[in-house]
């Protein structure tokens, strides 16, 4: 029997690392993928954004035919918007600062477009653009709220392969750190609105 006890103890510490190993592997799986469905989930916001935008356009364009400068502004913004993509398995910061910066092209359009708005009494009381606006701002906070989640799984993924020992494992298994969805620069200072 004591021949037999140092491969019984080598044989726990191998099945207790195996044990450790893979309960780290997939729990690291786990907040991966969770993130990946958050950063789908601010993709879909900003693609219900720009679905509103060709109805946005239309109303206006019935109202204000002579603002078409502002409208092609959008609708280039729109399509700008819509071509930036990124894949969920390669959110770098590098990749992200574009797609942001695609969609703060569309932000900036259509916050024109609303300003353009205000020549229009007609329009602003006109109930198909008042309740575009309103599906519009019920998004740019859905936007808000789905970029909020995102940040908060890639945290929770973030904390769990970096803290030690677990680190150890995630670069063995080749877990990396996710970037966040980060403000625009300039996002700090309030925006000019004139009339």
């Amino acid at each position: 029997m004591k021949k037999f006890l140092p491969w019984i103890v080598i044989g726990i510490l191998v099945i207790g690392l195996y044990s450790w190993g893979k309960g780290f592997n997939n729990t690291a799986v786990e907040y991966e993928a969770d993130a990946k469905t958050a950063w789908s989930k601010v993709e879909s916001a900003y693609q219900r954004r720009a679905d509103l935008i060709p109805n946005l356009v239309a109303t206006v364009k019935g109202y204000a035919a002579h603002e078409k400068e502002t409208l092609e502004g959008v609708i280039k913004a729109r399509s700008e918007a819509t071509k930036t993509t990124i894949n969920a398995g390669d959110l770098t910061p590098e990749k992200m600062a574009q797609f942001q910066q695609a969609q703060q092209g569309l932000s900036g359009a259509l916050s024109k477009l609303l300003v353009t708005v205000e020549r229009y009494p007609d329009l602003k009381a006109d109930k198909s653009f008042l309740e575009l606006q309103s599906q519009l701002e019920g998004t740019e906070n859905r936007i808000n709220v789905t970029r909020d989640r995102f940040n908060d799984a890639v945290n929770i993924y973030d904390k769990y392969t970096t803290k030690f020992p677990g680190k150890l494992l995630a670069s063995l298994f080749g877990f990396e750190e996710m970037a966040r969805f980060k403000s625009t620069p300039g996002s700090e200072n309030a925006p000019k609105v004139e009339f």
